[in-house]
């Protein structure tokens, strides 16, 4: 009889793993734990670096007149660009979402299996999600401010960032569509409805979830993008008295001031700020997720 094998009462053959295979594999899987703590200690470390030399060095130069409502060269106030940030983000999602989202219930839920323009769609959509935001911003700016003659504004600011997030938010929500139980559907077209009805009653809520997290992705680019809006919506420190004018973000706010070089602390201030609120956004909607998971379950 073999090392490997071993007979039951009933004179089944049943073949084992000799001690040094089992010793070889429980040393891989042992190295490969290691490796994977290793890498996420790693990934921690860096984090936690990064955040808190931005909070050392900015929560010091933090003072109250920088949080005055309008901008002067003496204050470096950035309440007006803190509020440009929201207007941007808010805008830029009410474009990006239901095109986003339209496209890919499209996608997962009418689109025949092996359609050729499914796949052109796919593909254009992964091309678009990884090209560098400079070549948004020299698009925006080509097509918005010139072509439309939109100038250096809001509106060219906001169109071109939905574009920018529009890929992430399509990918996403389609892989969320596709995580929800064919089981749903059947049950759903069982009971009589129809496709339409069973998307927007039935497999749609199940995903929110994981459209809330495309989404969350998308904001995060948003409210941390500077190439693309430098070129379209400009930057001017103030809040516009219209989406026609132009008007900095946060993060152009921070940029200009070490661009200056003479704002260097105030820069680092502005970077807490931003920090928070980017913290704050992920928070809520986090929770927003948990609820609605809750409401699921």
């Amino acid at each position: 009889m073999s090392n490997n094998v071993m007979r039951t009462a009933d004179g089944k053959d049943i073949y084992t793993m000799s001690a040094a295979k089992r010793r070889f594999r429980r040393g891989g899987t042992l190295l490969t734990r290691i490796i994977v703590y290793l890498a996420a200690a790693i990934a921690v470390c860096v984090l936690l670096l990064l955040i808190g030399y931005i909070l050392v060095r900015g929560i010091p130069a933090l003072r109250l007149d920088m949080f005055a409502w309008e901008y002067t060269t003496d204050n470096q106030s950035m309440t007006p660009a803190i509020i440009n940030t929201i207007i941007m983000t808010l805008l830029a999602l009410v474009v990006a979402v239901p095109i986003g989202v339209g496209s890919a219930i499209y996608l997962a839920e009418y689109a025949k299996k092996g359609n050729k323009l499914v796949a052109v769609i796919r593909l254009t959509t992964e091309t678009l999600a990884g090209i560098p935001s400079i070549v948004f911003g020299l698009f925006g700016y080509l097509i918005f401010v010139i072509a439309c003659k939109f100038n250096y504004s809001m509106v060219a600011g906001f169109l071109t960032l939905a574009i920018m997030v529009l890929p992430t938010i399509m990918r996403t929500t389609e892989e969320a569509l596709r995580a929800v139980p064919d089981l749903y559907r059947e049950g759903s077209f069982g009971l009589g409805a129809g496709r339409l009805r069973t998307v927007f009653r039935v497999v749609l809520p199940s995903a929110v979830p994981g459209i809330l997290s495309g989404v969350i992705l998308a904001i995060g680019r948003i409210v941390g993008e500077t190439a693309a809006l430098i070129y379209t919506s400009g930057t001017v420190a103030g809040v516009p008295s219209s989406l026609m004018k132009s008007g900095r973000t946060l993060a152009i706010h921070m940029w200009a001031q070490l661009s200056e070089g003479l704002y260097t602390e105030q820069a680092y201030a502005t970077a807490v700020v931003l920090l928070v609120l980017v913290l704050i956004i992920n928070g809520v909607s986090g929770i927003m997720a948990s609820k609605l998971s809750a409401k699921k379950g």
